[in-house]
C-alpha cells in the first residue's frame, strides 16, 4: 500500500486525465463565471502538491478512511497533510465503481481551505463576516452539470442502482452500520417563508433508494429539522436534496452556523464575490447548485422513524442507534464523470474540525473585539486535537488586561454559542494556545483555583456522546493571565539559543522543531543588574562578580532571605 502512495505531479493516468479534461472543457463553457466546482478544486490542489493519487484497488467499506486516517493520527504535521483521489475504488463483495472518491479535498490541512476559499489565510476571518453581511441571491440556471444525467423510476431501482451504485465509503469500519454520506449539504425549505436552508448532516444508506437522515434536535442543532417539524403539524413529507461535491464555498457553508432564517447559498454567493448559480430539481421544489457533482432528490418521511447508527461521529465517539429520518430517494442527478467526494471527520484532527476552527476563531473574536468592545483581547484559539474544538476555548490577552475585561471576555466567549466552551481558559500572549505543556505551565504558575476560577450552572451538553442521565453540563472559566511581574523563563535568552542552532545544523543533528518556549526572556522581575551579573557570566568574567557578592556579604539573617529585602550601605 505505502507503494501506491504517489504524488500526482510524479505520476499520470489516462483515466484521471480524462477527468481533468473534462473538467478543463467544462470551465471553457462557464464563461465569466469564478467559483471554482470540485473537479477545478482538485486541479488546484495538484498544482499545489497537495493531492496524492491512489491508482491501486483499494476497498472502500474496510481500507479507503483507514488509509487516509492514518495522515491525522500518524504524526504527520498539519502542513504535510493532503487529499488523497482513488481512481480505482472496489466494495468488499469486489465490485468495481466508475466513480472516483476525493478524500481531504475540503480541508485536510489550512492552506487546503485557503485555496478552496481563495483568500490568504489571515483574511479568512474577514471574508467569513463579509459575507455574512453582505449576502448575494443566487440566479437561476436551466442547463446544469449536475443534471448531464437524469436518473429515476427503474434507473435507480435495484441492487446496484441508485445510492448503491455510489462508491460511498464506510467511515469507521469496524463500528459503523452502513455506508454513509459525511461530506454531504441536505438542502430543505421552510414551508411557510420559501427560505432554504443547507446543512451537513449524515446519511446512512439502507437500501438503492432509501437511507435514513440524521439532522439534530437540540437547539443550536441542524436548521433542517425545524422545517420537518412544521411538515410533520402539515401532514405532508419534506422534500430534501442532498447535494454531493459542492463547489468548496459552498461545501464550507454545511458545518458554518447561520442564523435559521439566512439562505446559506447567498452567503456562498458573496464568499464567490456574484451570485451562485442554481437550478431546480427534477422531482421536488428545491434549488440547488447547478456545478455539484451529484444531487440526490428525494422526500422525508414525518410520520415514521427508522434505526439510524451506530456511527463514528465528529464528537470522536460512536453515537449508538437511534430512530431518525427517512429519506425516500424520487431521483438522483449528476455530472456524467462526477468525483464523489467524502470527509475524515470523528476523532479530531479532522477536516470537519480545519473547516470548522479557521471559521469560528475568527467569528469568537470579532465578537468579543467588535459586538463586546472588550479591550486586551488579542486571539482566540479553539482546541482541537480530540476535543473537536467546541469544549476548550483559550482566550489571548495582552499584559496588564484588567481582570473585569478578562472575565468578560471568558463569559462573552462561553455564551456565543450554546455546544462550544464547556471551559475558558484566559492566557497571557507569551503562551502559545496550540502547546498544551505552555498551558499548563500557565495554569500551574498563574491561576490560583480559590480566586481565578468561576463556574457557570445550566449549560446545554452541547455535540458529544449522549448521557444516560445528565441533561445539563457547566462551564469553568479559568483565569490563567500573567497578573503580575515574575521572575525570568530559565532557558538561555535567545541570543545564545540562536547560535546553538546555527551550531546544532553545523553539526548535522537531527531536524529541531521549536516549540515555544524555546528561550528565556524577562517577565518584570528582573533588574538591569541581574542582566550586567549574568553578561559578566556568560563572557567568563564570574570572579567579578564573586568579588561584588563578597562586598554585599551579611550577618544576623536567615538562610533564603532575598537579597533585595535586605539595605546594604
Amino acid at each position: 500500500m505505502v507503494k501506491s502512495l504517489k504524488r500526482l505531479n510524479k505520476i499520470k493516468d489516462k483515466f484521471f486525465d480524462r477527468v481533468l479534461l473534462m473538467a478543463d472543457n467544462s470551465n471553457k463553457n462557464r464563461s465569466t463565471y469564478s467559483c471554482k466546482d470540485l473537479q477545478q478544486h482538485i486541479i488546484a490542489l495538484e498544482k499545489a502538491g497537495f493531492l496524492y493519487r491512489i491508482d491501486e484497488v483499494v476497498n472502500k467499506d474496510t481500507e479507503l478512511h483507514a488509509l487516509v486516517r492514518w495522515q491525522f493520527r500518524g504524526g504527520i504535521a498539519e502542513k504535510d497533510r493532503k487529499a488523497f483521489y482513488f481512481s480505482n475504488v472496489v466494495d468488499s463483495k469486489g465490485r468495481h465503481f466508475d466513480m472516483p472518491v476525493v478524500v481531504g479535498a475540503l480541508a485536510a490541512n489550512s492552506d487546503i481551505y485557503r485555496i478552496g476559499m481563495d483568500v490568504p489565510l489571515e483574511d479568512i476571518g474577514l471574508a467569513w463576516q463579509k459575507a455574512i453581511a453582505n449576502p448575494i441571491p443566487p440566479c437561476e440556471v436551466t442547463n446544469a452539470a449536475c443534471q448531464e444525467l437524469i436518473l429515476e423510476g427503474h434507473d435507480i431501482d435495484g441492487e446496484g442502482k441508485g445510492l448503491d451504485a455510489l462508491p460511498v465509503p464506510i467511515s469507521t469500519p469496524g463500528f459503523d452500520s452502513a455506508p454513509y454520506l459525511t461530506a454531504a449539504n441536505f438542502i430543505t425549505k421552510d414551508p411557510d417563508n420559501g427560505i432554504q436552508n443547507m446543512g451537513t448532516y449524515r446519511g446512512g444508506l439502507k437500501s438503492p433508494t432509501r437511507m435514513v437522515v440524521r439532522m439534530s434536535t437540540r437547539n443550536s442543532g441542524a436548521g433542517g429539522y425545524p422545517h420537518w417539524e412544521k411538515y410533520k403539524e402539515r401532514g405532508q413529507k419534506m422534500p430534501c436534496a442532498v447535494v454531493l461535491g459542492c463547489p468548496p464555498k459552498i461545501a464550507y457553508l454545511g458545518p458554518q452556523k447561520m442564523p435559521r432564517d439566512i439562505d446559506e447559498l447567498t452567503v456562498a454567493g458573496a464568499l464567490a464575490g456574484e451570485p451562485i448559480r442554481v437550478v431546480r430539481c427534477k422531482t421536488i421544489d428545491l434549488m440547488v447548485p447547478a456545478d455539484a457533482e451529484i444531487i440526490i432528490e428525494g422526500l422525508i418521511d414525518t410520520e415514521y422513524l427508522e434505526p439510524e447508527a451506530p456511527f463514528g461521529e465528529s464528537h470522536g465517539h460512536i453515537a449508538l442507534e437511534d430512530y431518525n429520518m427517512i429519506f425516500e430517494v424520487t431521483a438522483i442527478t449528476r455530472k456524467k464523470n462526477a468525483v464523489l467526494a467524502s470527509i475524515i471527520s470523528q476523532v479530531t484532527p479532522s477536516e470537519s474540525s480545519v473547516i470548522k476552527k479557521a471559521a469560528y476563531e475568527p467569528m469568537y473574536l470579532g465578537h468579543l473585539q467588535k459586538t463586546l468592545g472588550i479591550k486586551g483581547v488579542k486571539k482566540v484559539s479553539l482546541h482541537e486535537p480530540l476535543t473537536n474544538i467546541r469544549r476548550i476555548i483559550f482566550i489571548v490577552f495582552e499584559l496588564n488586561t484588567p481582570r473585569t475585561e478578562i472575565f468578560r471576555a471568558m463569559q462573552g466567549a462561553a455564551m456565543l454559542r450554546a455546544d462550544t466552551g464547556k471551559f475558558v481558559i484566559a492566557i497571557s500572549d507569551d503562551i502559545n494556545p496550540e502547546n498544551a505543556d505552555a498551558v499548563f505551565w500557565s495554569l500551574a504558575y498563574r491561576s490560583n483555583p480559590i480566586e481565578d476560577v468561576e463556574i457557570l450552572a445550566h449549560r446545554d451538553r452541547g455535540h458529544g456522546p449522549k448521557s444516560k442521565t445528565k441533561t445539563e453540563d457547566s462551564t469553568m472559566l479559568i483565569d490563567a493571565t500573567l497578573k503580575g511581574e515574575m521572575p525570568p523563563l530559565a532557558l538561555p535568552k535567545q541570543q545564545y539559543m540562536e547560535d546553538a542552532k546555527v551550531l546544532w545544523e553545523k553539526l548535522g543533528l537531527p531536524s529541531l522543531k521549536p516549540e515555544t518556549p524555546w528561550h528565556g526572556y524577562s517577565m518584570g522581575d528582573w533588574s538591569e543588574d541581574w542582566d550586567k551579573i549574568a553578561k559578566r557570566a556568560a563572557e567568563g568574567d564570574y570572579l567579578i562578580n564573586g568579588l561584588r557578592s563578597a562586598q554585599m556579604k551579611q550577618k544576623n539573617i536567615k538562610p533564603n532571605t532575598p537579597v533585595r529585602s535586605v539595605k546594604n550601605d
